[in-house]
């Protein structure tokens, strides 16, 4: 059984179209008010701070069950490192 020759072209032309549709030119944005962009700006990355501290919220209460099954002996609360200067850089080196 043959098929019509309208059938053979029949993908080539939807690809076609949609690869022409995909390409069309796209009006302008509108222009965004600087005040209200720096609003969104810090929303955003008010969130993104909430958003990390209940990641590590997660990440913690993850370890301590791990280490709880596992019989690993926990911290009591961990501390940041404080940055420690080194001797050379703490004291200004003499010229002789």
């Amino acid at each position: 059984m043959k098929a019509p020759g309208f059938w053979k072209w029949l993908p080539a032309l939807l690809v076609g179209g949609t690869v022409s549709l995909a390409l069309a030119k796209l009006p302008a944005p509108p222009p965004v008010d600087p005040a209200k962009a720096a609003e969104v700006k810090q929303k955003a990355a008010e969130a993104a701070k909430k958003s990390a501290e209940a990641m590590a919220r997660a990440q913690d209460r993850v370890v301590e069950r791990y280490k709880k099954e596992k019989g690993m002996p926990m911290a009591a609360t961990a501390k940041p490192a404080t940055p420690v200067k080194p001797a050379a850089a703490a004291a200004p080196a003499k010229k002789k």
